[in-house]
């Protein structure tokens, strides 16, 4: 396993990341318990959760009762501002709402500091200035140490950098935002901003939730155990004909290789720049084994002209 600073800060995050949303949802505790523990095992220190993951609270509550005495090993990163009560809509980010929440994922992971602490989506009814006054005043109060952002346009990530140095306010070092070989608008602004910022990337769906992973066969109905068959609007986004284009030639580039899709999934996404860790999920063990193995290979700059060069896939967003 490899190791990067997390943008201009001084968090080291492993290159392959851990994502969380599967635990309480797709696998029970059990499940979760082997998942967590071979993460351990291969070496991934970036533990990626939010409050709403697993049916709103299920995935830290399982967390924090797997992790145990690991706990001070890993770099355990998690989320608000998602509603977190049935028939709530609203993306909360103001004061009142994150000295609850903290204190609510703080319970649930039963720990007593949170490393890494995303604003999952814009807030439109609160102010920045609001929200980061008040993650500041968590991070002086030593219940969370650096704060990401999420899903933010890009010309909030500015405004929310112009706010924190004027203010003297801790800024975001990290961004966390839909990022593949499928999925590439942020290159078109949020990665020239997370550049100019320092800001780490934390691309997620890195495998467009398996579109790069070759299970899935034009034409063919996605096997009910995957992700394309339990949740059919993720097939109905990533199946275009663009999408498909470009997988065929991709895994045409990879066989040419002597490598496999995955491999380039998540070797293309560790070259980009500002990129940390390439966050995924994963629902039995043995697909951490693959994914760790998949970041080894690096790609020459021949080798990402001649991708950069295929037509870019299709997707609508999110």
């Amino acid at each position: 396993m490899n190791y990067r600073t997390l943008g201009k800060s001084g968090l080291e995050v492993s290159t392959v990341g851990l994502g969380c949303n599967n635990f309480g949802m797709r696998i029970d505790l059990d499940a979760t318990r082997e998942v967590v523990a071979k993460a351990l095992d291969v070496g991934i220190t970036l533990f990626d959760t939010a409050d709403i993951y697993g049916n709103m609270g299920g995935s830290e509550t399982m967390l924090g009762q797997v992790l145990g005495d690991r706990r001070k090993d890993i770099i355990l990163a998690t989320k608000f501002a998602g509603p977190m009560a049935a028939g709530k809509t609203r993306r909360d980010a103001s004061r009142r709402y994150i000295i609850t929440a903290i204190e609510g994922s703080l319970t649930r992971l039963k720990t007593d500091w949170i490393d890494l602490y995303q604003l999952h989506m814009p807030d439109p009814l609160t102010p920045m200035e609001e929200t980061l006054r008040a993650l500041d005043d968590l991070i002086h109060q030593g219940k969370v140490r650096y704060i990401g952002c999420s899903n933010l346009p890009a010309w909030q990530m500015v405004e929310a950098h112009w706010i924190a140095r004027e203010e003297r306010l801790t800024p975001f070092i990290s961004a966390q935002d839909e990022y593949s070989l499928v999925v590439r608008q942020i290159e078109a602004e949020k990665l020239p901003a997370a550049q100019a910022y320092g800001m780490g990337i934390l691309p997620y769906f890195p495998l467009a939730s398996g579109l790069l992973t070759g299970k899935y066969k034009r034409g063919v109905e996605a096997p009910a155990d995957t992700r394309f068959g339990a949740i059919k609007g993720l097939g109905s986004r990533y199946s275009t004909e663009a999408n498909w284009a470009l997988v065929e030639q991709l895994e045409a580039f990879c066989a040419r290789k002597g490598r496999t899709l995955l491999e380039l999934a998540f070797s293309w996404l560790l070259g980009r720049p500002m990129v940390a860790s390439v966050i995924a999920g994963a629902t039995k063990p043995d697909q951490l084994d693959a994914n760790v193995k998949a970041a080894d290979w690096v790609l020459t700059p021949e080798d990402l002209a001649e991708i950069d060069r295929l037509p870019r896939g299709d997707v609508k967003p999110m």
